[in-house]
Order: structure tokens, then sequence, then C-alpha cells
């Protein structure tokens, strides 16, 4: 009987014993997490790999854990994650969160962004509701690396398969056989490229050497056009300058010229309306004269000087010696 009672005393001193030392445990779990900020995440994306006690790190660094993982009962499409990190973690505006998938299958919550200067992420005073819908501030979200892959996979998989379908169409039997015979020409205008090489290379080198004239060539020029500019300097100036004078002295003359034509038109104009006509009639009548000495001139070549005086006389018939 004293032996069982021992027993009983011993079992319930243990009993104590292991439940103070839990409370304590607790108390020293309470007492270490008391200090840590929580924030939530809503990830409008697959959280595949993530559990609570997944780690959470700021830029790299760890700096808490995921306390809680539930579906947002408003808008069943997102995914509401509690972090709890450390108070000296600088969550603040700017501030983005991005689930970090790993090729092991588990995913970690990856914190970056943080400007300087900018105030800690908070409730605000007026309507909290609106950005603390569940007490606690939010962090905005953005698509990480595997995260944007995986939710644009559908996307990609879709023109991938539409671009597989015009490849196919592209490489069908007709166009494979256009593509050998676009293969074959261009095989053997290379080996005629290849053929003609020694004369590519001879007219390479000649066009060379005219390239190598022309520029000699512009080079004497430029020194023949440094002396043409040279000889207009000393000997073009003085050229103009009596050119210059000689005009004047031309247009002078024109002057000069163009008085005396003013000067002479009056007498122009009466010999042209006076002369010219008592000329023509003078004319007309030498022409007659002319042609009247002209006939006297005849009559005396063929009948002497009694044509002009009159008739000659027929000669006297005499009857013939036979009658």
């Amino acid at each position: 009987m004293e032996t069982r009672s021992n027993h009983v005393l011993v079992g319930t001193v243990v009993l104590i014993l292991l439940a103070v030392m839990l409370l304590f445990l607790v108390w020293i779990a309470r007492w270490g997490t008391a200090t840590d900020k929580e924030y939530d995440i809503f990830f409008k994306q697959s959280v595949d790999g993530l559990a609570t006690g997944s780690a959470v790190a700021f830029s790299g660094v760890p700096t808490g854990q995921v306390k809680e993982i539930k579906l947002w009962k408003p808008d069943p499409s997102l995914v509401r994650v509690r972090i709890a990190v450390n108070a000296d973690t600088p969550i603040l505006v700017g501030t983005t969160a991005t689930l970090q998938g790993s090729f092991t299958g588990t995913s970690t919550v990856q914190l970056d962004g943080a400007i300087k200067g900018a105030p800690p992420i908070a409730c605000p005073a007026v309507n909290p509701l609106a950005d603390c819908p569940n007490g606690v501030p939010t962090i905005p979200t953005k698509a990480g690396g595997l995260g944007a892959l995986l939710s644009s996979a559908p996307q990609l998989l879709e023109r991938i398969s539409t671009l597989t379908e015009k490849l196919s169409d592209l490489l069908n039997d007709k166009n494979q056989k256009s593509i050998t015979g676009i293969l074959a020409n261009t095989d053997r205008l290379t080996k005629a490229l290849a053929d003609r090489g020694p004369d590519i290379a001879a007219t390479i080198a000649e066009t060379k050497g005219a390239i190598q004239k022309a520029g000699a060539a512009a080079e004497e020029f430029s020194k023949l056009a440094k002396t043409t500019n040279g000889l207009l300097e000393s000997d073009g100036r003085p050229l103009l300058a009596n050119l210059n004078k000689t005009i004047a002295s031309a247009q002078k003359s024109l002057a000069t010229i163009d008085a005396a034509v003013s000067d002479a038109r009056p007498g122009l104009q009466a010999f042209s309306k006076q002369t010219i006509p008592e000329v023509g009639q003078l004319v007309h009548d030498l022409r007659q004269m002319s042609q009247a000495l002209t006939s006297v001139a005849e009559k005396l070549d063929r009948g002497g000087a009694t044509s002009l005086i009159g008739q000659p006389k027929l000669p006297d018939y005499k009857p013939g010696k036979g009658q």
C-alpha cells in the first residue's frame, strides 16, 4: 500500500514538472515572438511548395517565417499568406513580396524593394479596412521568375502550339522541294563564284588601282584649283578692273550713239518720206532712157545713120535681058 502511494506521488510530481516545463517553453516561444511584426500577403497565383513555417527572407537574408496560409473568402482567386518577421526588418513603402520556388519543390517568400527614407508600411488611420482587412498591414506582390513563368505557361504553350502548326504548314512537301531547289541553286552559285575567284580578285585589284588614280587626280585637281585661285588673285583682279573700265567706256559710247540717232531721227524720217520716192522715180526715168538709147544704138548698128532719118529706098526694078 505504501509502495503504491509512493508511485502515485512520483507520477504526480513528474506530471507537474512536465506541465511547468511546457508552460515555460510556451512562454519562451511567445516572449521570443512578442516583438515580431505580422503582415498579410495576397498572392494571385498558386502557392504550391509554400507551407506554415516556410522561410521568409528580405533581400536574401532570413528574417521570419510563414504563420498561416488560407484562401481569401471575399475573392477565392487570392491566397492570403500571413508572415511574421523580425521587428528590425525594414518593411518600408515600396517593399514587395515574391514567391520564390526551387527545384526541390519548396518555396519561400522573398521581400525586397524598400525605398530609402520611405515610411514603414502600416495601417492607415482613416479607413484602415481598405489596406488592412485583417488588422495587419498588407505587403503588395509582384510576379517572381518561376511564378511569372508558371502564370504565363498556358499562353506560352498555346503560342508554341500555334508556331508548330505554322511550321508544319510551311515545311510541306511543295515548300520542301522549293527549299531543295534554292539550296541547289545556292550551291551552284557558290561554286561559280569560287571558279571566278581569280577574275574577281583581279577586278578588285583593278578597282583599287582606279580608286587610287582617282584620288591622285583629285589631288592634282585640288592643286590646279589652288593655282587657278592664285592666278585669279594676282592677274584676274587687274584684268577685271580693265574690263570694268572698258564696259564703262562702251556704255558712254552707246549713250553718245543713242543721242546722235535721236538727233538724226527727224532727217531720217523726211528722207524716207520724200527723198526715197523721188529717187525711185528718177531710177524709173533713167531705166526708160537707157532702153531708148539701146534702141537707137541697135538701129545705128543695123542701118547706119540713115536708119535714124527715114526708111531706106527700094532699088529700081530693071527687067532682065531674057524677057
